[in-house]
């Protein structure tokens, strides 16, 4: 039992050590990007007259397929970029290579930011500001 402590300690560290050392720009910058683009993929679907990506995601079977693709386009470079810079500090901070470590670091960057902007997030915006994107997502409906 103390390995298995010593070692999620040991990986805590790693973990919390990312932000203070070299190429921590890349936790800061990678939300943002993924922020951008969820924003946008949020006005397409609104543009589009499709409703909001968790809520459809979670039920709506058909669009599921749809929305994860549409998903894996907009954060799918960046993660595979958040997993190279995680590489890349890995091998160049803590001279070895923690896979696990970097799929959390990427996933944290990278996916998380996206469902909580394209979700509920953007869903709060257009409470806030629903009569203009209301009015865009009925023209929407109307010109199909």
């Amino acid at each position: 039992m103390d390995t298995i402590l010593e070692m999620l300690s040991h990986r805590g560290e790693h973990l919390v050590g990312r932000f203070g050392g070299p190429l921590n720009f890349r936790l800061i910058v990678m939300p943002l990007v993924v922020t951008v683009l969820a924003l946008r993929a949020h006005l397409r679907d609104v543009r589009e007259g499709r409703p909001t990506f968790l809520w459809a995601f979670l039920k709506d079977p058909a669009e599921r397929r749809r929305l994860f693709r549409s998903g894996l386009r907009d954060f799918g470079k960046v993660f595979v970029v958040a997993c190279v810079l995680d590489t890349t500090y890995q091998i160049l901070v803590l001279k070895s290579y923690y896979p696990g470590e970097m799929l959390v670091v990427a996933v944290v960057c990278a996916i998380v930011p996206y469902f909580l902007v394209r979700g509920p997030i953007t869903r709060l915006a257009q409470m806030l500001f629903g009569s203009r994107n209301g009015a865009a997502g009925e023209e929407g409906r109307n010109r199909k």
